[in-house]
């Protein structure tokens, strides 16, 4: 097999990223499926935008029908959604590159439960001492410590990352179940739906909040990235080649911690965007690495393409866009699970 041709991608005069070419095209061919995606999420339905009107519609302002649905009903959902989409991607291949296991995934090792019991805690039950992404991170943090402490052997060994992280993940849904029937009716109602992962009436606020959190991360992680992918060949061998390998893991699981509880807090805890969406990257480019960017953006389409599937069909009676990404990621996680027994990893 040839290999694939690599040129640099620079970044002031200190941070130098080698790009394949079949990355590069993948990437374009993903952030092109997403708009068509996006175009699709404005455009179908009763109250969509036709695409002849839509351009000028975002580019000379909305009017009526059309800037309530740019700016209130779809308009905030989908820049959410994007935005959600690409962190819980980005968590998922952080986690999957320091395990250097493709099981490691915040949903599946109760990253993402932990924090939406947290973000119910503090909701629901203490809503005036903590914040919702500051319920979710503390969730999220508490929910890790308790995988890594069970496992006896941290992050590395993947059997015991799994029963564990099962385990964790039980422990938080019983709680937040608990937390639920615990509270008033109408307040269980709304949490019900955001416990299941939902983008409906997202806000502004909620993208600020998203978008703002990217923007932070994801120049620490392109500082990290070269680490990172020396980290995939072994803590020896990343050592000697000057990567610090145990500094890159614990920022790395650090940035997909608060990738993943903030990505809660806005919308819920999303199931298996952060699990898929590295493993897909990786099949498109068959090509070693963490592949970051292009985990970021399969993630953005899988869960824009989720949402309009929970607006646009008619069996959906708006079921929160969760449902669907727990029915597509449960039948690939059982693939994965599969396939990691029959190599003998589990």
């Amino acid at each position: 097999m040839t290999p694939a041709r690599r040129g640099h991608l620079t970044i002031g005069r200190s941070v130098a990223l080698p790009v394949a070419r079949v990355s590069v095209v993948a990437a374009i061919v993903v952030a092109a499926l997403t708009v068509v995606a996006a175009v699709a999420t404005l455009s179908l339905g009763r109250l969509g935008i036709a695409p002849s009107d839509l351009v000028s519609a975002l580019t000379q302002g909305a009017t009526g029908k059309q800037a309530f649905v740019l700016e209130r009903l779809r308009g905030p959902r989908l820049v959410v959604a994007v935005g959600t989409g690409a962190a819980l991607g980005l968590s998922g291949a952080l986690f999957q590159t320091v395990t250097r296991n493709p099981l490691g995934s915040p949903d599946v090792i109760g990253l993402s439960a932990g924090a939406g019991a947290g973000a119910a805690v503090v909701v629901l039950l203490l809503p005036d001492v903590l914040p919702a992404p500051g319920g979710a991170l503390a969730g999220a943090v508490i929910a890790m410590a308790l995988v890594y402490v069970s496992t006896g052997s941290g992050f590395r060994d993947p059997g015991r990352l799994i029963v564990a992280g099962i385990g964790v993940h039980a422990i938080a849904t019983a709680f937040t179940q608990y937390v639920v029937y615990a509270v008033e009716r109408d307040k269980a109602t709304v949490l019900t739906a955001y416990v299941n992962g939902s983008l409906a009436t997202r806000s502004w606020e909620h993208a600020a909040t998203i978008w703002a959190v990217l923007l932070a991360v994801v120049p620490l992680i392109t500082l990290f990235a070269r680490r990172l992918a020396v980290s995939e060949m072994g803590d020896e061998l990343a050592g000697s080649l000057g990567a610090e390998p145990r500094q890159a893991r614990a920022v790395a699981v650090t940035l997909s911690i608060v990738l993943s509880a903030v990505a809660v807090a806005v919308a819920g805890p999303i199931a298996f965007i952060a699990l898929t969406a590295p493993q897909i990257a990786r099949r498109l480019t068959r090509l070693p690495g963490p592949h970051l960017t292009l985990a970021a953006l399969v993630g953005a389409l899988l869960l824009v393409l989720a949402d309009l599937a929970a607006q646009q069909l008619p069996i959906s009676g708006n079921l929160p866009v969760g449902i669907y990404t727990l029915a597509v990621g449960g039948l690939y996680l059982g693939y994965l699970l599969t396939r990691e027994w029959k190599k003998g990893s589990l």
